[in-house]
């Protein structure tokens, strides 16, 4: 990007402090992040943005956005007065799109949005020059980043849609504007804050706020809360699913490195086990075919599609046992597919979990962290650590069903014992799965037992 502090300013609606003309080629609220040529965007949070602006002067930024007094706007550097900073970054963002015009692919839903998002931009790559949100930046400060950070001529953008109360999806969706939406799945996640499935249902459909009238909505078959919903609605609509849905899969063969399938006679793989995570490369192809991929172009894009860390992923550990990480984040339902897939998985030894609370789940938490008892078994799980106060009462479950299942349980103060006594049972025959929601911090003992 690049653009004079005279366009940015009528951009946000702002007014230029400084009487010299500066051009800025990128935009940073992280004063680390800062490079020569950046407009410091200075944010209001848990520390005020405007405090560091001389530390974001000396790191090379030419220009940066003021809501203070402007009798303390700083000096060496061009001033933008704004009311608000946040909402002024939101607009150049909303500007520097406008002016770009790529078609926006949004993401949403309560697993899988950055593998989906992941599938879907190696997907479209094949044919279009293409950007994505990087990591999590998905949230009122993320999207408008990763927009700004949309390198010039790109074509389709697939933006990831997070949130964890009502109407933040439908402030990004106005924003974005999608060509086409697409909602993964339906679960608990957040329903400490939304107080149903029904509302996160609600709030997910939030993403069809800004979705253009011509545009394309993607959800799965096999959700009823989602039927409910979509019925009124003038968008072209696809459904996906196992053997279900207008985009309707068939598993063929299933391994810890692949997943073969097949979608309407056609053949595809993807390098991730589970069916779920097939749901998820079915809305990867359906985006593809909507923008007139070949069938060769959407296999090599989920053949090869590279996923971001921490997302189902396959590890080694360091004395040879293999570990399915997929510790960012964790539902119910994300955690029951996980568990399901990896209790189908061949392994020359062991299978071992490693569970860590489903944080934001409510009043029902001890119920839903109890339920997971449905999906694990003594034939298929040979050894389980819990660990975090909400899986207490997944242990009194396991205890109850289970006699011959080596149970370990650990609060959350106890993580290096928890980690001393992972390392010690598992075996290089072993496999081993981890899941938890990112705040128990389970990489941890990813990352020790790689080392």
């Amino acid at each position: 990007m690049n653009f004079t502090t005279t366009i940015i300013s009528k951009a946000v609606q702002g007014e230029v402090l400084t009487e010299n003309e500066v051009t800025v080629t990128g935009v940073e609220f992280d004063t680390r992040k800062i490079s020569n040529g950046d407009l410091f965007i200075p944010l209001k949070g848990k520390n005020d943005g405007h405090d560091f602006v001389s530390k974001a002067i000396e790191n090379g930024a030419t220009a940066t956005l003021w809501s203070n007094d402007p009798a303390t706007a700083p000096e060496g550097i061009a001033v933008i007065l704004v009311n608000d900073t946040l909402a002024a970054f939101q607009a150049l963002a909303s500007y520097y799109l406008l002016e770009e015009n790529p078609d926006v692919i949004a993401i949403t839903g309560s697993n899988g949005k950055t593998t989906t998002k992941d599938m879907t931009e190696s997907v479209l790559s094949r044919k279009y020059r293409t950007y994505k949100t990087q990591g999590n930046y998905n949230n009122d400060i993320g999207l408008p980043y990763t927009i700004l950070h949309m390198p010039e001529g790109t074509e389709k953008l697939i933006l990831e849609m997070g949130m964890d109360h009502e109407n933040e999806i439908s402030v990004l969706s106005e924003l974005a504007e999608p060509a086409v939406a697409a909602i993964t799945i339906i679960g608990e996640a957040h329903i400490e804050n939304l107080g149903s499935r029904e509302k996160i249902a609600d709030a997910k459909m939030e993403i069809t706020t800004g979705l253009a009238p011509d545009g394309l909505l993607i959800v799965p078959a096999d959700e009823p809360l989602l039927e409910d919903r979509i019925h009124s609605l003038s968008q072209t609509i696809e459904t996906f699913g196992i053997q279900q849905g207008d985009i309707s899969a068939t598993i063929l063969n299933e391994n810890k490195g692949a997943t073969v399938f097949s979608v309407d006679d056609s053949g595809y793989q993807i390098p991730l086990p589970g069916s779920y995570n097939v749901q998820n490369a079915l809305i990867a192809l359906a985006i593809g075919r909507w923008y007139g991929l070949t069938n060769e172009e959407i296999f090599q894009g989920l053949a090869y599609v590279q996923v971001t860390q921490n997302r189902t992923q396959w590890l080694k550990a360091k004395n040879g046992a293999d570990i399915l990480s997929d510790v960012y984040n964790a539902n119910p339902t994300a955690m029951a597919l996980v568990l399901d897939t990896f209790a189908k998985l061949p392994t020359e030894g062991r299978r071992i979990a490693v569970l860590a609370d489903m944080l934001e789940l409510g009043e029902d938490s001890a119920a839903l962290h109890a339920n997971m008892v449905n999906h694990i078994n003594e034939q298929d799980f040979q050894e389980i650590f819990l660990y975090g106060e909400e899986m207490k009462a997944l242990k009194i479950a396991l205890a109850d069903r289970y006699q011959n299942l080596k149970i370990h349980y650990f609060a959350k103060t106890e993580k290096a014992q928890l980690i001393e006594a992972v390392q010690e049972s598992l075996q290089a025959e072993d496999s081993i799965v981890l899941k938890g929601s990112n705040g128990m911090g389970l990489f941890t003992l990813v990352e020790a037992l790689q080392k």
